[in-house]
């Protein structure tokens, strides 16, 4: 376990003499803008232009979340035993083509079977990529990596759905298939630009190699997160907390929408509110989380900001009326919700990713990690049942359902911290 007095390099210098960190951030952005500019198009594209049913493609997309799901795991347990490097090579290249794939698709099957091969690389690629990053950076620096490449990510989204928007200007099933080409090609270029990482801080134990650098399977330790109880309670709680993702991109349109008076068009500014407030402070405010007890303090404060953020949301649609005054009040109601349920998401994301880290055994962070984004991944799959039987059919009540749900998760999460730090020092140092 790291400590919380090392001194740390900042950032910004971390990121001009590590090569590595330059690499993965470089892969970071040019997948990222991939993605943002597929996944604006994708369920249009199936609708409008392939002509599948919306509720069609909401099935196929479930279904192809079961394959990610069980991606993660297989693929966190490869890592501790297989080149991370060179998985994640073959994992762009899969996921590369398997978004190209998207173009012959005609039907719910070939749906299905594409966009289960496009998640199972994208789920699979996730936990190895963790793995990678976790081997790669010691102590308190791998949250703050983690925090840079989520930096990252958002800009590269946000500049990808920004490009979007002109084959949605164009309207053609052309101008869709060519920018949806355009994002495999990324992920296969990300696959050789992947081959720069080194092996040595990227891949299994050297221990695990033979002298031609082939990984070979070795034993490990006796633990495994199956039967690490504290780390498949953290696993199910954060997978919880993560629901939160769902209600901002589900939940919170449909409100603004349905039960606000606040203009429909605000709807892309709180998102914007919140791609901004990740880029500005997740590393900031990642502070803190370089220990399971500072983690699990951070997991705290997010709840309780995501408990007032739920208040808000709820509390934008008691607002009537049509004069300006009303309509300026959930206005200003709806961007403060916006702002602390940002803040909620960057802490809690710092905070989960410090303990998935720090209660993992070093020769098997990934597996550890594959359980963990596991957690993650269910979270996301039940997220838009659960935040629209909630807050979009219950209104009020159903807010405050989601509200004592995430704070209680993230309590949750908190003592269980708290009972790891304690015990970690005990077996640390008997005597104190």
């Amino acid at each position: 376990m790291s400590s919380a007095t090392e001194p740390l390099v900042p950032i910004r210098t971390l990121v001009r003499q590590d090569a590595t960190l330059r690499r993965l951030l470089i892969v970071t952005l040019v997948d990222t803008l991939g993605r943002g500019a597929f996944f604006t198009l994708t369920t249009l594209y199936l609708t409008t232009v392939v002509g599948i049913a919306p509720v069609a493609v909401g099935l196929g997309l479930t279904v192809a979340g079961a394959v990610g799901v069980a991606a993660s795991l297989v693929f966190g347990h490869l890592a501790d035993r297989f080149s991370s490097r060179r998985m994640l090579v073959w994992l762009h290249l899969v996921q590369g083509v398997a978004l190209v794939g998207y173009v012959l698709v005609h039907d719910l099957p070939t749906l299905v079977l594409t966009a289960s091969i496009a998640l199972f690389a994208q789920q699979g690629g996730s936990s190895v990529r963790s793995a990678a990053v976790g081997r790669a950076f010691p102590g308190a620096e791998r949250v703050r990596v983690r925090a840079t490449m989520r930096t990252v990510t958002n800009i590269g989204i946000g500049v990808g759905t920004a490009v979007a928007a002109i084959p949605l200007a164009i309207g053609t099933g052309e101008a869709y298939r060519v920018t949806m080409v355009a994002a495999g090609v990324l992920f296969v270029t990300s696959a050789f630009l992947v081959l720069g990482l080194p092996a040595s801080r990227t891949d299994a134990a050297p221990a695990g190699r033979t002298d031609t650098g082939t990984i070979v399977v070795q034993p490990l330790d006796g633990r495994s997160p199956y039967r690490d109880v504290r780390f498949l309670v953290v696993t199910a709680l954060t997978g919880v907390f993560g629901i939160q993702f769902g209600l901002f991109e589900v939940a919170v349109p449909l409100w603004v929408v349905q039960h606000t008076v606040a203009p429909d068009v605000l709807v892309s500014p709180l998102l914007l509110v919140n791609t901004v407030a990740v880029v500005l402070l997740q590393v900031r405010m990642s502070r803190g989380t370089d220990s399971v007890a500072g983690a699990g303090r951070v997991m705290r404060h997010a709840g309780w900001l995501m408990a007032l953020a739920c208040l808000l949301w709820a509390a934008a649609g008691w607002v009537h009326g049509d004069d300006w005054l009303p309509v300026a009040i959930a206005a200003g109601v709806l961007v403060l919700a916006a702002v602390v349920h940002s803040l909620a998401e960057i802490t809690s994301s710092a905070a989960g990713w410090a303990l998935s880290f720090e209660l993992a055994p070093a020769d098997r962070v990934g597996a550890y990690q594959g359980v963990y984004g596991t957690g993650y991944a269910l979270g996301a799959m039940v997220a838009p049942t659960v935040v629209t039987v909630t807050a979009i059919d219950l209104g009020t009540p159903g807010w405050a359902v989601l509200a004592i749900g995430f704070l209680a998760a993230a309590l949750g999460i908190t003592a269980v911290a708290r009972r790891a730090a304690r015990a970690d020092a005990v077996h640390v140092d008997p005597v104190g």
